[in-house]
């Protein structure tokens, strides 16, 4: 088990135990506790006070023995961890072949039924009320996941995003069609209030719905709250605020309707520590190529100046199965009388189809687990 294993395989029982995960220092203790890294080297590593990173560590381990039962220490967390996630496996193997067992007795219909197909039911788990049940726990099969507790993962990059934006930076994030670009983008926005050091308002602006720059500046003008104005009556406005401007579909500014004007003034907007706007933009290609018309003039983009690029990638292979593990028992899915897990033969095969795109992943996975249920 590696570091990323052991942090889903705690935070997953945090959220079935108490439906509150960990944050992302108890993220990084953990992670790097698991590497053998004292607290000093993870405060260094990940550019947090130093006190702060000493002071979570104790109150984590506190917290796993008051949720799980298991007392660990800095010294004793990594063997403690790994045996008790064998004796997890060990009890859920063992209440699989339980249930098994039963159903088979009960049911002539599922005479044939996979022990891999059947895991424990949850009694402890906190209750749902009927309008918030899901009956299928891969979706959205496409489209932005704005749904907190459907979103997973990105902890990684959502960390750097923070971390730049509070040094004074903006951000490009650069990622292939459909890996994620969008939903991060909304988690950013949500957890702004609470990640950012000085305060700013966060606002989404989808560019897919909108023709020209004089609709972005509508746009723009009416998620602020102030009169439709633009080039110098829109910075005096701006002025008064302190915005988290998040723009998706970036690549609809190289249309007929957008000029090299309007990011000028982004860019003038967003420039300086007190600037009224920090900017974290969402394109498939790098600024500084998406945007040819600055390359005509001698010059290079204008936001590719300010903006420093964070690479959204897939995941690897432990997000995967982290991913498949927290969504099989997620906590409003509509319980089942048989529920329902995948083979390992079976995960292995959505790691190497899915080529850890979080879109093609799911929907592979919707696939695999509407097929087990029609089966």
């Amino acid at each position: 088990m590696d570091s990323k294993a052991a942090f889903s395989f705690i935070n997953t029982l945090l959220l079935k135990k108490t439906r509150e995960g960990l944050n992302e220092c108890e993220q990084d203790v953990i992670l790097g506790i698991w590497e053998g890294k004292t607290y000093q080297e993870i405060s260094e590593e990940k550019v947090r006070d130093f006190q702060y990173v000493k002071e979570t560590g104790p109150k984590l381990f506190k917290k796993i023995e008051g949720v799980l039962g298991i007392k660990v220490s800095k010294t004793t967390f990594k063997p403690t961890i790994e045996q008790f996630w064998q004796e997890q496996q060990s009890v859920e193997q063992a209440s699989c072949l339980s249930n098994v067992r039963v159903e088979v007795e009960q049911a002539s219909c599922l005479s044939n039924v996979r022990v891999e197909e059947v895991v424990r039911s949850h009694p402890d788990s906190p209750t749902v009320s009927d309008d918030r049940l899901i009956t299928h726990p891969f979706l959205p099969l496409s489209g932005i996941v704005d749904d907190p507790e459907l979103f997973f993962d990105r902890n990684s990059e959502t960390r750097e995003i923070f971390t730049l934006l509070n040094s004074g930076s903006s951000v490009a994030l650069i990622g292939e069609r459909a890996i994620g670009k969008s939903s991060l983008l909304k988690a950013i926005c949500r957890e702004a209030p609470t990640q950012l050091h000085s305060l700013r308002q966060p606002i989404y602006l989808n560019l897919q719905g909108l023709k020209n720059e004089d609709e972005f500046y509508t746009a723009l003008c009416d998620e602020v709250g102030i009169p439709k104005c633009r080039g110098y009556s829109l910075t005096r406005e701006l002025k008064r605020h302190r915005l988290l401007l998040a723009i998706d579909e970036l690549e609809k500014m190289t249309w007929e309707g957008f000029t090299q004007e309007v990011r000028a003034q982004l860019r003038g907007l967003a420039e300086g520590t007190n600037a009224p706007l920090r900017l974290i933009l969402a394109a498939r290609d790098p600024l500084d190529s998406l945007f040819q018309d600055s390359h005509a003039l001698g010059m290079t983009s204008p936001l590719a100046g300010i903006c420093y690029q964070v690479d959204l990638g897939p995941w690897d292979e432990a997000t995967i199965r982290a991913f498949i593990a927290y969504r099989l028992q997620f906590p409003r899915l509509q319980p089942l009388a048989v529920p329902v897990r995948f083979t390992e033969e079976e995960i292995l095969h959505l790691i190497a189809a899915s080529g850890g795109h979080p879109q093609k992943l799911m929907q592979l996975c919707y696939q695999t687990y509407q097929w087990i249920i029609d089966n």
